[in-house]
């Protein structure tokens, strides 16, 4: 019973086009196989012999169509005649057809009219008739250009429309809204229990449910219910399977659409649409209308010295507002929206009344990851006790799209090796797949550029080992991946805050691949770009938005609005900006320099473990503690840095 609702795939669907095809194959026929009622083509003569058979008293009936043309029927005695002999012929093969056996033009027909009249009534002819005809093939054939033309209009315009939405995207449905409407009783399947993790956030909406459940319950009291919720998080982290479950638990219609459904092509569509939008949920209200990636639409307006006096997107959001703020407070219509850049939503968006609440999506911690990662572990074919805890361990950083992708990975490889389960290792190297990329062990490598990757690797691996707020090491490789010619992957403790002393650990860590090539070959390369890149980030983060230098003080140029990426100018001085300049590079500089004296301490070390690096192309933790001795320092979970 449940799959009596569900689309047949096999079923025959027509095409459109089928349609305009099949219809001018009709015109044509009738144009064709039009033009008389009996199908028969009588023979052709002139006026003159007309006049002899007619003077001969051979013509039994004249019929004159449109005062045009004359069709002849012959009397049977004439029809003996040898002159008529080919008309005779024709009749005997289709002896139910009675003429007529000749037609011809008449020329004036008043004259030809007084010619009948005349042998009427000296008997050389029994009757005639001056009648008008619906030539209908020869209207059919003057209109066909006009219908192929109507015709093709059409299927341009419906294509052009989107071919989406209520109406099949026809043209005059264009204003239409394109909204997928997912019926609460057959498609919403998903609720709650489906979504891993985001305690937090499903917490804060479970009482948005509970206002499409029981909305007098809130109303009773004089409450208002809330008009809209915005999700805010990163990419792939489940806000839109977050909505999803909202109207699966809320057993509402649920319409579902994107910020560029409502932007089309003409001008005024997408402000039509947002009303239409709004019409249909009230109609099934209680309903939840969902706004995926709403910054497509809800930008602020006016930042923009490109748009011309008639915005499009900005006609649409002033609708969408006016809608938002328009409807009344028992219609039961939530609006949910999802963003990853609430940033650049305009101001009136998120005032109380339209967005009323914020739930920010973030991304997992290490228990969620492990929640997350048994839901997609469910269908895969894996070996006994895989054990959650490692790879929600070995995947900090990860959204939940991202495990989604490592499960589906680590399937891949297993099959690809010909396994019959999924085991640990193949998680591991879906995890090294999705971070650095594919192996590429064909590359041509020289012997001196190996030993350059290997000395910068081991010198990454030497410096975090010796620091205490740097990650512990878990791999280290010089096989090329990706983009990279070489890659360590490192156990980075999950920090809620960071302080400067770990901070600038990090960054020592990070400038150990260079400060080894200085101190083994007393030359550097282009091989830290990577490295270069991430303590630049760094450094500049302390020094202009944390408040972390002593120079600086106890200021912050980060503008949390994101209105700051539309000014041309900086927020602070000249004189300020040289001080920072200055203040990075004297960050960057005294780590790398910390960095070399470390290595010059371990030097006999660094080339012992980037000789086995060079032997074994991949060293792990148990390499290092055969060379350096046990780490004394406490940390827990991953990240990677790049050369």
């Amino acid at each position: 019973m449940a799959n009596e609702n569900k689309p047949n795939p096999n079923k025959f669907k027509i095409p459109s086009w089928a349609i305009y095809v099949v219809i001018l194959l009709i015109f044509l026929s009738i144009s064709i196989f039009s033009g008389g009622s009996s199908f028969q083509e009588a023979a052709k003569t002139t006026s003159s012999k007309f006049n002899t058979f007619l003077e001969k008293g051979e013509v039994q009936k004249v019929i004159v169509y449109n005062k045009q043309e004359a069709e002849v029927y012959l009397t049977p005695e004439a029809l003996k005649q040898s002159y008529h002999k080919a008309v005779a012929k024709d009749l005997l093969n289709r002896p139910n057809i009675k003429g007529p056996h000749y037609i011809f033009d008449i020329g004036n027909d008043e004259i030809f009219q007084k010619k009948l009249e005349t042998a009427v009534e000296q008997g050389k002819l029994k009757d005639f008739n001056f009648l008008p005809k619906n030539n209908w093939s020869d209207i059919i054939i003057s209109l066909l250009p006009i219908l192929i033309i109507v015709g093709i209009w059409l299927f341009i315009m419906r294509r052009m429309s989107g071919g989406a939405g209520p109406g099949g995207g026809q043209i005059f449905n264009i204003g239409k809204s394109k909204a997928k409407l997912f019926d609460e009783k057959t498609d919403i399947k998903t609720t709650f229990k489906d979504v891993a993790g985001l305690e937090g956030a499903k917490e804060e909406i479970q009482e948005i449910v509970e206002f499409l459940k029981n909305p007098e319950k809130y109303t009773n009291l004089g409450g208002k219910i809330p008009k809209g919720a915005l999700l805010v998080g990163p990419p792939g982290t489940g806000k839109t399977l977050l909505a999803k479950a909202v109207a699966g638990e809320a057993q509402v219609p649920f319409f579902s659409l994107s910020g560029s459904d409502f932007v089309e092509m003409f001008v005024g569509v997408g402000a039509s649409r947002v009303r239409d939008l709004f019409k249909q949920a009230k109609e099934k209200s209680p309903a939840i209308i969902f706004i995926d990636e709403i910054d497509a639409v809800g930008r602020a307006r006016g930042k923009s010295n490109m748009s011309g006096g008639n915005d499009e997107r900005e006609n649409t959001l002033n609708q969408l507002l006016t809608e938002m703020d328009g409807f009344g407070t028992n219609s039961n219509v939530i609006v949910l929206a999802a963003t990853n850049r609430a940033d650049v939503l305009d101001k009136a968006l998120m005032r109380a009344g339209r967005f009323d609440r914020q739930i920010f999506v973030d991304l997992p911690d290490i228990r969620e990851r492990k929640e997350i990662f048994e839901v997609h572990l469910a269908p895969l074919k894996k070996v006994e006790g895989l054990d959650t805890d490692f790879l929600a361990k070995q995947t900090p950083g990860f959204s939940g799209a991202d495990i989604a992708n490592v499960c589906n990975e680590a399937a891949l490889i297993a099959a690809r090796n010909n396994k019959t389960a999924v085991d640990k290792q193949d998680f591991l190297d879906a995890v090294d797949r999705i971070v650095g990329g594919l192996e590429k062990k064909n590359k041509i490598v020289t012997p001196d550029e190996k030993k350059a990757i290997a000395t910068h690797e081991a010198g990454h691996a030497t410096v975090s080992w010796m620091l205490e707020h740097a990650a512990p090491l878990i791999k280290v490789t010089i096989v090329p991946r990706g983009q990279s010619l070489g890659a360590a992957w490192y156990l980075p403790e999950e920090r809620l805050i960071v302080r400067p002393d770990q901070m600038l650990d990090e960054m020592c860590a990070t400038m150990g691949g260079r400060a080894a090539e200085k101190v083994i070959f007393n030359r550097i390369s282009t091989g830290a770009l990577s490295d270069l890149e991430k303590v630049t980030k760094q450094a500049r983060a302390m020094v202009t938005i944390y408040g972390l230098n002593d120079k600086i003080g106890n200021v912050t140029y980060y503008d949390s609005s994101g209105q700051g990426e539309y000014s041309f100018s900086k927020p602070y001085s000249e004189d300020t900006a040289m001080v920072i300049d200055k203040e990075i590079s004297n960050l960057i500089e005294s780590q790398y320099q910390r960095a070399i004296q470390i290595l010059e301490k371990n030097k006999d070390k660094l080339n012992q473990l980037a000789e086995i690096l060079i032997e074994k192309e991949v060293i792990f933790k148990d390499d290092l503690e055969a060379i350096f001795g046990k780490r004394n320092f406490d940390n827990n979970l991953q990240a990677e840095t790049s050369l």
